[in-house]
């Protein structure tokens, strides 16, 4: 997985250390060659590119980044994406938790 977002070396290597499966739907992380949809990716939370912070960076699987797109966390967590996977404020990671916390 490339860092193509600026993330620094050192918050890279936390949250490595920090995600070790999806912070939304808990999903192992596998390498892309076993499975594209479970594999980590980048994630921020607030969708705000800018903001690199251990507050706003995550692993998430391919699956969940690509449903999530764009849209809102609170928003998303309402989809039928995270419905039918049981994906919600109470199933997510502490990381995510706290951002649900912030009003995102």
């Amino acid at each position: 997985m490339a860092n193509k977002w600026n993330i620094p070396d050192w918050l890279e290597h936390e949250v490595r250390e920090r995600d070790k499966a999806c912070v939304y739907c808990g999903v192992k992380f596998t390498p892309a060659q076993v499975s594209r949809r479970s594999a980590a990716s980048w994630e921020h939370i607030s969708n705000d590119a800018e903001i690199i912070t251990r507050e706003n960076i995550a692993l998430c699987c391919c699956g969940c980044n690509a449903s999530k797109g764009q849209r809102q966390l609170s928003v998303w967590l309402q989809s039928k994406y995270c419905l039918t996977r049981g994906i919600g404020p109470a199933s997510v990671a502490p990381i995510v938790k706290q951002a649900l916390g912030s009003g995102l």
